[in-house]
């Protein structure tokens, strides 16, 4: 379908429009029109109905109304046409009468492949062949990028682009009714003329496909690069938690990406930027980078902004500073990044034995700053002059060279073709094209990091459809010990137990009401600490007893616990069910620091010890783990052994389990363990 040598185009003007943009790109297959009422068709001869084309087409293009695109797209399944294209909104979009248009169009369908419905279509660069109707920019190509977006308009604005990004396919991929991410990927791929894969998506029609097609790409070495919308949007939240409101669709989408080694952006410039770094430079060795530049204020710029993208920029060595410092006077300072100053302005040769002396360390890229007149006189040629130094010294030295402008626009086409055709690459916009950089050789890094595979995200299990079931604090703590998470020495009962359970325990206690209402026990004063005595004991008791009347509840069972000591930090631990990825864990700074910070990552299963000592060391509170100014370093090990106990527990519920909470956990001093202070487990029933 994707490269047709005949193609069917059903409708009116929706179909004359891709017919002549079919022909614009050069498509040399047979254009066979489909239509009652008219003898041609941009010029072709028009078949009256389907039964009536001289053969089964490779691709059909359906420009016709959505009651119509069902009928004819049963119609070409019926004759085993390779696929079709279904320009016609007013499917799922559209809310329940539009999602059942859409399930009768995907039982039309059957198995034959159907991009959209809701979409312009697809265009084929390599082979020549457009199915879309509207303007799309991009010129014939060997080999590239491809593209994958829901949105066509987005699609057909990124074909536009004035960035030296020219793409081998175009899909708007519209609703997925039948075709979703993983079966372009999975096709893209069959082609070797496919460099790397960006992605415009909004949602995902199926995880674990998407997972499979990815994993594949990562094996054969073609990047996925991702603008993933709905950032703002989490999965549906309960108030029983505070895992709950950490834990979104979004995180666990970055938890996935981080999985499959997908490279998720945040803007479209900045997914062309990483593609155009991905498709011209190859494999990048590391994120050591010179900058060259004629301006103390760019130098300034690039240092500001490179630890922001986790780049590093080392010093010259000990012969290159003696041997740039002999080519310059004493008022230039010779650094990285170096403001190599106007001393050597328009001087070819002085200009090129600087670059070549700077691009003789241990870098693994040179970036040269550069900004081009857009003003026409005769001293922009001195501009050129520093641009031919800098491929001299690249063709010299080897090492990868890269163009950044400041302003994005400040690199005209010609001089981007000029650069590439010199195997140096344009990079438009300081953050942008440093951000590209970056995320490009994070790619290799990954990559390199999964080298023996990567662990697939355990399905989900069946969708849990019964009611729920909360346990109190004391049966969760009860059923996570089991599994080997620590809990203090405490017991429960009623009222008058209190006294007698505290003595046992012994003092300082701390005195909590237990049961389904008093899941946030602060809220309600159903908590009090430090009691030291029996009658503390009986005044901590009225005093909940009393403070939960006021909220209107009743207060009949205790929890008494041990004191624990004060901990080096707080974590929580959950686990929450999404409605796409099953149970996902949390792992970030507890305590009252839980929504002031945000400071958390969320990890798909199956989870091993390692990705919990890696999220654990990606984290903020981790400074306070290691011992923050003076602090006593926590006992790590024993975070680690009681989170692992929570993805054990979490194993063996999986079927069952909706929503876990273990908050704070508490982190206590090297060799004294990790104790869980309160913990919350939700059930569905089967």
């Amino acid at each position: 379908m994707l490269a047709p040598k005949s193609v069917a185009f059903v409708g009116g003007a929706v179909a004359e429009m891709s017919i002549r943009r079919c022909l614009e790109l050069g498509f040399e297959g047979q254009i066979w029109p489909v239509h009652p009422d008219r003898e041609t068709v941009a010029g072709f001869r028009c078949y009256p109905g389907i039964d009536d084309l001289p053969g089964v087409p490779d691709a059909a293009y359906l420009g016709v109304r959505r009651e119509l695109t069902i009928e004819i797209a049963g119609r070409f399944a019926a004759i085993g046409a390779g696929g079709c294209v279904c320009y016609a909104a007013g499917f799922a979009e559209m809310g329940d009468e539009g999602q059942e248009l859409q399930r009768q169009l995907q039982q039309a369908a059957g198995d034959m492949p159907l991009v959209g419905p809701n979409c312009f279509g697809f265009v084929n660069y390599l082979d020549r062949c457009a199915l879309w109707p509207y303007l799309f920019g991009g010129e014939r190509v060997e080999s590239g990028p491809a593209l994958v977006s829901q949105s066509g308009n987005i699609g057909m604005n990124l074909t536009m682009n004035q960035r030296s990004v020219n793409f081998t396919y175009v899909i708007g991929a519209g609703n997925q009714a039948v075709l979703g991410p993983g079966h372009y990927i999975e096709a893209l791929l069959l082609d070797e003329r496919v460099t790397a894969i960006g992605m415009y998506i909004e949602g995902f029609d199926d995880v674990s496909h998407f997972s499979g097609a990815a994993a594949l790409a990562l094996e054969k070495g073609v990047p996925i690069v991702i603008v993933k919308a709905g950032r703002t949007e989490t999965s549906a939240r309960q108030t029983s938690s505070h895992t709950s409101a950490l834990t979104g669709s979004d995180q666990l989408y970055d938890a996935l990406f981080r999985r499959l080694g997908v490279v998720r952006v945040d803007s479209l410039n900045r997914l062309l930027e990483t593609l155009k770094v991905l498709d011209r430079a190859g494999p990048l060795s590391g994120r050591k980078i010179l900058t060259l530049s004629c301006s103390g204020g760019e130098a300034a710029l690039v240092a500001d902004k490179a630890p922001d993208y986790e780049l590093d920029l080392p010093p010259f060595s000990d012969g290159q500073l003696a041997a740039l410092n002999a080519q310059f006077p004493n008022y230039v300072t010779v650094s990285n990044p170096f403001d190599y100053n106007t001393s050597i302005w328009a001087d070819r040769a002085a200009l090129e034995q600087c670059f070549t002396t700077s691009m003789q360390g241990d870098h693994d890229a040179a970036i040269l700053i550069y900004d081009h007149p857009t003003v026409e006189a005769e001293e922009v040629d001195e501009w050129i002059v520093a641009l031919d130094a800098f491929i001299a010294a690249h063709m010299k030295t080897g090492m990868p060279a890269f163009v950044l402008c400041t302003v994005s626009e400040l690199l005209p086409t010609e001089l981007r073709d000029y650069m590439i055709a010199n195997g140096v690459w344009p990079l438009q916009g300081m953050d942008d094209g440093l951000f590209g950089y970056s995320a490009a050789a994070g790619f290799y890094a990954r990559r390199a990091q999964l080298a023996n595979g990567v662990s697939l995200p355990r399905p989900m299990g069946s969708p849990c459809s019964g009611e729920l079931t909360v346990l109190d604090e004391w049966e969760s703590k009860t059923r996570l010990a089991a599994f080997g998470l620590i809990i203090p020495e405490c017991g429960a009962g009623s009222a008058g137990d209190v006294p007698d359970l505290a003595n046992r325990l012994g003092f300082p206690v701390a005195v909590k009401a237990v049961g389904k209402a008093f899941l946030h026990k602060s809220d309600l004063g159903a908590i009090v600490v430090n009691v030291c005595n029996e009658v503390e004991a009986k005044a901590a008791v009225n005093h909940i007893v009393h403070s939960c009347n006021e909220h209107g509840l009743r207060a009949e069972r205790f929890l008494v616990e041990k004191m624990i000591g004060e901990p080096v930090a707080e974590l929580i631990v959950g686990i929450k069910r999404d409605k796409q990825f099953g149970p996902a864990l949390l792992i970030g700074a507890g305590g009252i620091l839980v929504e002031m910070m945000a400071d958390s990552r969320s990890l798909l299963f199956p989870v091993e010890r390692s990705d919990v000592v890696n999220a654990l060391e990606s984290l903020a509170v981790t400074r306070l783990l290691n011992g923050y100014r003076g602090k006593p370093a926590a006992d790590v090990d024993a975070a680690v052994d009681a989170i692992v106990a929570v993805v054990r527990f979490a194993e063996e519920n999986w079927e069952v389990l909706q929503e876990l909470d273990v908050n704070p956990l508490m982190v206590m001093p090297d060799g004294q363990g990790a104790v869980a202070a309160d913990a919350l487990l939700v059930f569905a029933d089967r």
